[in-house]
């Protein structure tokens, strides 16, 4: 068994600069050694800590799919010690992780439903780890239609850009991007992520939200699936901002009797309003 207080040897591989701002990059890291590879066994919505020897770690969304084999990739805002460091790294550099860690989306629970992925700005990133999963050919009819509603402040800002417009392509996919205001060359939709999901309206008939995003977002958006009919035990939030050492021992990520890191990030409404409201 894999030591959680060890992190494994990974190569930084490729580094993608997602956003005009160069503060958000997409890292692809390989595994030192392949017996570790084999051993990170991740499910979507998991995340890692991302260790970087002198300059500390940080706990961070895991971004890839676990269809997408022999790598595993994070997206990094630049933000504090170890973000920066991390950013200032080049391609074939050494460092570690630990995980995966935390629970995962419920997949079990999604299968055969419908699904109405929901994301704002940075969050989407174990989103995308969720889509990339289902609309894999081993996976696809698992699950019902898939409605994502994805939302930047502007063009320059949205994640993952060569994906979606892949995305955009596929027939079995209601894909709707929206920026807070575009520019000369955006021909997209403009708008909030709340508007947007009230103008696609979709229908809570066996039908599950999962929602990350800015809480401002997720405050105003919820809402208007309460209005759709959407219950508190099908919208899946995650409350990965919680997550601090990885495996519950610091203490520092509990809310009420739940420990984020142990029991979560990933929760319904319904479970989270049985804990208290400082999350």
């Amino acid at each position: 068994m894999q030591n959680p207080y060890i992190p494994i040897p990974v190569k930084v591989d490729k580094i993608i600069t997602e956003v005009d701002t160069k503060d958000i990059k997409t890292f692809r890291f390989t595994f030192v050694n392949k017996g570790d590879e084999e051993k990170y066994k991740y499910i979507p919505g998991q995340f890692g800590e991302l260790s970087i020897y002198g300059k500390g770690e940080s706990p961070i969304g895991i971004a890839s799919s676990p269809t997408q084999k022999g790598y595993v990739e994070f997206t990094v805002q630049k933000a504090g010690v170890l973000t920066t460091a991390l950013h200032e790294m080049e391609e074939g550099a050494l460092m570690g992780i630990r995980g995966p860690l935390g629970n995962s989306w419920p997949l079990e629970y999604l299968e055969g439903k419908n699904i109405v992925i929901v994301g704002g700005g940075f969050a989407f990133t174990t989103l995308r780890s969720l889509i990339n999963y289902m609309i894999h050919e081993d996976n696809r009819k698992r699950f019902g239609k898939i409605t994502i509603i994805y939302g930047a402040r502007t063009p320059g800002l949205l994640l993952y850009k060569d994906e979606l417009a892949q995305w955009a392509k596929r027939s079995d996919l209601n894909l709707n991007v929206t920026v807070d205001k575009g520019d000369a060359n955006w021909k997209g939709k403009e708008g909030f992520v709340p508007n947007v999901c009230k103008e696609v309206a979709p229908s809570a008939e066996n039908s599950v939200v999962v929602i990350c995003g800015p809480p401002v977002m997720i405050r105003f958006t919820l809402p208007v699936f309460f209005d759709l009919g959407f219950s508190k035990e099908n919208i899946i939030t995650s409350l990965e901002m919680r997550m601090k050492c990885g495996i519950g021992k610091c203490g520092r990520c509990n809310v009420g009797s739940k420990y984020v890191c142990k029991d979560g990030p990933v929760f319904s409404l319904a479970e989270l309003d049985k804990l208290t409201k400082e999350y």
